[in-house]
């Protein structure tokens, strides 16, 4: 059976601009704001960090994510079919189409490992709606998270069922799948960050919070501190995923990019200062250290959470919204596979959703048995800045520090120099020439150079 070609086939359409903008925050909001966002900002001095990072995100941050929606908008396909669009019509060399092919493969990879970590909010849901947090100490919580890790079982059953949610949404479409869940999470997760934030302001240490997060000791304003905020507003975002060209390819012409793209950056901040004003009170009031890493989350918290007044439900609040920021981003990272796949044809959505998601799910399994069974498979020590990583965190820096940063230089770099001027200003359809020329210059000269930046310090 022959196969339509690309430009035969048509996406569906968001069916409003806030239709798009729950979908697109959804999409970017995710353990990236509530999980390493906190960590990050406890380990670098709080008040600087966010503060440099918060003019990442809005000042070049933003160029980049226009740019993305535009390609998306422009190209009306999944990212693959888009750029060999817009490669065609800027008369580009077919190397540019590589941006496609990385937008797909980005998302495939990272919610295989994504998927693992946010099925730890789900054993935590149903920890904190068992009281499992009374009376913890340092140790049992610790004691708590490492039996997790090391239960092969309950990893797997937790990635599946995480991944087969998404699956099943992702398999309805845009307006009965992504819009719908979009429609009812992304709200759900502001009421419960604006009550654990009230929880946060009356019972627990929010002076030292908002000092902590917001005082800037510029003293603290290192270099690597500038780069890790950078690199932290990228991985935000979700600059260079693949969701963002996906998504930009179901907006309807009359929605603004810029006003969209700042929309969407500026609400992604707002969640991340929110879960930081969440955390820390609560972290300080428990004598807790702010700065716990990677486990501030899954070991720092259950502890003042099962030493606090109403820590059970405030508990199982977390992590339930911390299940719905995960839930969203996974099905945005789900959809750029999906996207591609249904253009062929051959199948319908539901089983190219289905065989989208079990990709993911195998290569997942390898991801969450590196933490018990295949802990001793590490990559050898010849290979340089990979040597010693379990497969875990090596899926991880591939595409963190490695797809993530090429691909968004790549994009800039498209953006800035191969599109056409008139290619760009038709579809942002922007009033001011000034604030064009601006993210112009962004995407030429500042986006590539900073990225780079990131690029080199993350491998040395």
């Amino acid at each position: 059976m022959s196969s339509p070609s690309d430009s035969e086939f048509r996406h569906e359409t968001w069916s409003s601009n806030r239709m798009f903008l729950l979908a697109a925050v959804g999409a970017a909001v995710g353990l990236g704001n509530l999980w390493r966002f906190p960590f990050v900002a406890g380990e670098n001095g709080g008040g600087a960090f966010v503060l440099v990072y918060i003019g990442f995100v809005v000042f070049l941050c933003v160029p980049i994510m226009v740019a993305e929606l535009a390609m998306g908008r422009r190209g009306r396909g999944s990212a693959i079919s888009s750029m060999r669009k817009l490669s065609q019509e800027a008369g580009a060399r077919p190397i540019w189409r590589s941006i496609g092919w990385l937008s797909i493969v980005i998302p495939l990879i990272g919610l295989s490992f994504y998927c693992v970590v946010a099925g730890w909010s789900i054993d935590y849901v149903f920890k904190a709606a068992t009281n499992s947090f009374a009376q913890f100490d340092a140790e049992a919580s610790q004691d708590m998270f490492d039996d997790l890790l090391q239960s092969p079982l309950r990893l797997l059953f937790f990635h599946t069922l995480f991944l087969a949610s998404a699956v099943f949404v992702v398999a309805r479409g845009v307006s009965r799948g992504i819009e719908v869940i979009s429609k009812i999470m992304m709200p759900g997760l502001f009421i419960l960050l604006v009550l654990l934030a009230l929880n946060s302001i009356f019972n627990a240490d929010i002076e030292r919070g908002l000092e902590f997060l917001f005082r800037p000791d510029f003293s603290k304003l290192t270099a690597k501190v500038v780069f890790l905020a950078l690199g932290q507003a990228f991985f935000s975002v979700a600059i260079g995923v693949g969701v963002l060209i996906t998504y930009g390819a179901y907006v309807p012409e009359n929605v603004s990019l810029p006003k969209a793209a700042l929309t969407i950056g500026l609400v992604d901040a707002l969640v991340a200062l929110l879960a930081g004003i969440v955390i820390f009170p609560v972290v300080f009031s428990n004598g807790l250290d702010p700065a716990g890493g990677p486990g501030l989350i899954f070991v720092t918290l259950p502890l003042a959470f099962g030493n606090m007044a109403g820590g059970h439900i405030v508990g199982l609040l977390f992590f339930i919204l911390l299940f719905f920021a995960a839930f969203t981003s996974v099905v945005g990272m789900l959809e750029p596979v999906v996207s591609w796949l249904e253009e062929n044809r051959a199948y319908s959505r539901p089983k190219v959703a289905m065989f989208a998601g079990f990709c993911g799910w195998l290569l997942g399994i390898a991801a969450a048995l590196s933490f018990n069974v295949w802990s001793e498979i590490t990559v050898p020590d010849v290979i340089p800045l990979l040597e010693g990583k379990g497969i875990f965190d090596l899926l991880d820096f591939i595409v963190s520090n490695l797809l993530l940063p090429i691909n968004g230089l790549l994009i800039a770099l498209f953006a800035g120099w191969i599109m056409t001027r008139e290619a760009i200003w038709q579809e942002l359809g922007m009033s001011s020439v000034l604030l064009f020329q601006y993210g112009r210059f962004i995407l030429r000269y500042v986006a590539p150079l900073v990225i780079g930046l990131i690029f080199y310090t993350s491998l040395v």
